[in-house]
């Protein structure tokens, strides 16, 4: 795999004060890094909060094991830490793993196989899980293991998010609900440990639940769309990373309206996946800051 122009992306999340820039800045240059990318967001000059994203290139790369380390133990030592930063450093080479659950409907699920296979995502898609067996040969056709993970019975969720906890914890750092039909437990999203992102049918969730295009064709809605956020213990409250809307007409059908969201759910999810795998997203709170 080669080099896409960049050694490494750095995220700062800290209070808002003279001096961060310069501080980064000087710190890579330092250590011979040139910057070839730079976004900063300020949510209020005074008192508020700053947001970095900057992807730099060194020469000759780092060895893994060791200079990449001795890199960001210096860089906590004399930036990080006068600033109280939250930070994070990824490598280009640090390509991270993604499952994706699905239930029965199958447009996410094949768009985000078909822009894996194409190499679209700064990713690896690991594994897909199911409820349902349905959507196997998909995932196969694309290389991709798949695991069914039935939930029946009155403790059936309950059962499966311990199977599906074996499966993900410590495996993948992404979790896709690629419309996956079921509601996770606030135990099972801190068990896994990872970001879990999901796509709602709504440009906001106004008709939550069963046949949504019914139900938004009944009230004469001139938008529908797609919302894709991150998960949370709170039903599709989640701190939003991408949307997208079309405008409809009174003489399409609960069908036609449904055959459009499908086409705003496919492409909002794959642009929220790739933005999070872009380290485009950094979250502040209830809301994101995405660059």
């Amino acid at each position: 795999m080669g080099s896409p122009g960049y050694t490494g992306r750095l995220l700062v999340d800290c209070a808002d004060r003279p001096g961060i820039v310069a501080a980064v800045s000087g710190f890579l240059f330092d250590v011979g890094a040139n910057i070839v990318s730079s976004h900063q967001y300020s949510s209020d000059p005074s008192g508020g909060r700053f947001f970095l994203r900057t992807e730099f290139f060194l020469e000759g790369d780092l060895d893994p094991a060791s200079a990449r380390e001795q890199l960001r133990e210096r860089f906590q030592r004399q930036v990080a830490e006068r600033f109280a930063m939250d930070w994070r450093i990824r490598w280009w080479d640090e390509r991270r793993r993604v499952a994706l659950l699905v239930s029965r409907h199958d447009h996410c699920l094949v768009d985000l196989l078909w822009r894996h296979r194409r190499g679209e995502l700064d990713g690896e898609v690991v594994a897909v899980v199911s409820n349902h067996p349905d959507l196997r040969s998909e995932a196969e056709a694309a290389g991709v293991p798949y695991h069914h993970v039935p939930v029946e019975g009155e403790d059936g969720m309950a059962l499966a998010q311990e199977r599906m906890l074996g499966l993900l914890a410590g495996r993948v750092d992404v979790v896709v609900l690629a419309r996956y039909m079921q509601i996770l437990s606030g135990d099972f999203l801190a068990r896994v440990g990872v970001p879990v992102l999901n796509i709602h049918h709504s440009f906001l969730p106004a008709f939550p639940g069963a046949e949504p295009y019914r139900r938004a064709r009944e009230h004469g809605v001139k938008l529908i769309g797609a919302t894709a956020h991150y998960v949370t213990a709170e039903l599709d409250a989640g701190p939003i990373i991408e949307q997208g809307i079309e405008r409809v007409t009174h003489t399409q059908s609960a069908a036609e309206l449904e055959r459009v969201g499908r086409d705003i759910e496919r492409i909002v999810l794959a642009r929220a996946l790739a933005l999070h795998l872009d380290d485009r997203v950094i979250v502040d709170g209830g809301r994101t800051i995405v660059f």
